[in-house]
């Protein structure tokens, strides 16, 4: 009998578990300075937060073409980058996926998404998967909130755009709205951390 309820709370936690992702494991931490990168834009040139010299910040999001999640959030994205780009803090969304794993993620594809759904920001290719590693996402989408300063772009916020991925018009708390409006006004962002729902990156 106690052998049976413990493989049942053991699979309890393993199943719990399986739908729990820790932030950024290895990656980024709010506080920590996100270094710059040069990633080749669907209009074929080369895009670094550098680039962006009048920006205050910037809604960096790990995204891709296939993930159901992503897709989910497209019209949320855009809608991120039409409200802010004019505040200062335009999005810059990234495909982390290796495209020898799912072809639906590949370069060529990014620049059809993109046209099919008139993404006004850039969406830059990962090209070896060197990028995704340093922020420490894991899963498409995940968003990390930047905030320029002298010493350099600082991680202000990771994790996910609001709390429910299924239905927009369901959302109770749109994290990464709340946490940009919050550095505009100079104020503390009541919540820096947030769990990501998505598909895993695909290395």
């Amino acid at each position: 009998m106690k052998t049976a309820k413990f493989t049942l709370m053991f699979f309890v936690v393993a199943l719990i578990s399986a739908f729990t992702v820790s932030n950024n494991d290895g990656g980024y931490k709010v506080g920590d300075l996100a270094t710059d990168f040069k990633l080749k834009n669907i209009d074929d040139k080369m895009v670094s937060l550098k680039d962006y010299k009048d920006a205050k910040g910037f809604i960096v999001v790990f995204t891709c073409n296939h993930c159901p999640f992503a897709v989910a959030y497209e019209d949320r994205i855009i809608a991120l980058d039409k409200k802010y780009k004019a505040l200062g803090y335009p999005v810059i969304a990234i495909n982390p996926n290796n495209p020898e794993i799912n072809a639906d993620d590949s370069f060529d594809l990014m620049k059809v998404r993109a046209k099919e759904k008139g993404f006004t920001f850039p969406y830059l290719f990962d090209d070896g998967q060197k990028i995704y590693p340093q922020y420490g996402a894991t899963k498409t989408p995940y968003v990390y909130v930047l905030k320029k300063t002298k010493q350099g772009n600082r991680v202000e916020y990771i994790g996910a755009i609001d709390d429910n991925h299924s239905d927009e018009s369901a959302v109770k708390n749109k994290y990464v709205e709340a946490a940009v409006d919050a550095l505009l006004k100079n104020k503390e962002i009541e919540i820096k951390n947030t769990k990501a729902i998505g598909c895993s990156i695909k290395a």
